[in-house]
């Protein structure tokens, strides 16, 4: 979508062809009979029915990021896809509120979401962005939600941001080439990165990000919402906590770990396998923190590459997935297969770390036809491959 099609999507026409798109695609039918009922049901030209047809489809789309607020937003595809879903928009927007923060500049803003989130939690926001559609996007979503916020185009690497108690950003890692894994080479790159780390201020970051890019006296946190990592966020200044911090984001609430949780390494150590296994959130895996969940399940890990945590004691953590270990079964294929038919087993979860396994070949070369469903976790213990039937608690 361009600048002139957005212009057009915001005046009083424009919104009532995508209310009339809204309509007509809520009857259902293929995508034929939708445009048809659309060009009866109002006068615009084919351009301005597929644009209003297209936010209509990313409105549906943006629901798992927005909630009930995208029925109201404006989006493009690139820009949705590199959006901060809001739940982790509105945890970083709270951190800041209670770190003292009374205003925010987005160093590009994108489509406005964390401005969003932060207008909500009670900061003074500005946006910029070297896009002009983007900015669009920004200022129109902020009005859309009745809430107040700054948005113009501008070169964040020649902005000054000494007026505002936090600067934020979110580097694009996608160019004309596709995404790009080179730091240096995001828009604005890693250079300008690190220079704005040296203020109070926070960068969100790919879940990847090589630990040791992060300066020493920056925070990293790793963010999952349930049970999916989203992001990576840097905090610098008087925003940093402590080294390495996993956020988790669920149904009940958040929940945070950190390294003045961990033990380390040499303290927690390896044992076999015991009564119960604990997959670590991809939050907790992303920021080195698997020892931190051993100590607090009261366990050891299987192996000291491996992120699977075993214990004899149950418990329940927003940190990880808890199974019940029922059985060590046979680790060669011919011999696990005997065994998982004689159980009845029909329908198998297949876990794996550490072994060179593609769950859905071997699931397809077992081929089962039991009733019984079964989790399998397959990896590796003290060096050898292990197989182990276990129940989720």
């Amino acid at each position: 979508m361009d600048l002139a099609s957005l212009e057009w999507l915001l005046t009083d026409e424009g919104r009532h062809v995508l209310a009339e798109a809204e309509a007509a695609v809520a009857q259902g039918g293929d995508p034929l009979a939708v445009q048809q009922r659309l060009r009866r049901a109002v006068q615009a030209d084919p351009s301005q029915i597929a644009t209003a047809l297209s936010q209509v489809e990313l409105r549906a789309h943006a629901v798992a990021k927005f909630g009930d607020d995208a029925a109201r937003m404006y989006f493009t595809r690139d820009a949705l896809e590199q959006a901060t879903r809001l739940s982790v928009a509105r945890h970083r927007a709270a951190r800041l509120r209670a770190f003292g923060g009374g205003s925010l500049v987005d160093l590009g803003c994108g489509l406005g979401g964390d401005l969003i989130a932060a207008a909500e939690a009670g900061l003074v926001v500005a946006g910029v962005d070297l896009d002009p559609v983007r900015v669009a996007l920004a200022r129109a979503n902020l009005a859309a939600l009745d809430l107040p916020g700054a948005v113009m185009v501008a070169d964040a690497v020649e902005l000054d941001t000494s007026g505002f108690d936090v600067a934020f950003a979110d580097p694009a890692r996608r160019g004309a080439a596709g995404r790009t894994w080179q730091a240096e080479d995001w828009t604005p790159p890693w250079s300008f990165v690190e220079t704005l780390l040296r203020r109070d201020a926070c960068v969100k970051v790919a879940p990847g990000v090589p630990h040791d890019l992060i300066p020493d006296d920056v925070e990293g946190e790793w963010v999952s919402d349930h049970g999916e990592v989203k992001e990576a966020a840097l905090w610098s200044g008087r925003l940093t906590t402590v080294r390495r911090r996993a956020t988790v984001i669920g149904d009940g609430g958040l929940a945070t770990l950190t390294d003045e949780d961990d033990p380390g390494r040499e303290e927690i150590g390896t044992r076999a396998v015991g009564g119960f296994l604990y997959e670590p959130d991809g939050a907790v895996i992303r920021a080195g923190l698997v020892t931190a969940v051993a100590a607090g399940v009261q366990g050891a890990l299987l192996d000291p590459k491996i992120a699977y945590v075993t214990s004899d004691a149950a418990f329940r953590s927003p940190f990880a997935r808890g199974y019940r270990v029922l059985e060590e079964l046979p680790y060669r294929e011919k011999a696990l297969k005997a065994a998982l038919k004689e159980r009845d087993i029909g329908t198998l979860t297949i876990k794996k770390r550490g072994v060179d396994v593609v769950p859905e070949q071997l699931r397809k070369r077992l081929g089962l036809r039991g009733s019984v469903p079964a989790t399998l976790v397959l990896t590796r213990v003290a060096g050898e491959g292990t197989a182990l039937l276990v129940q989720p608690v």
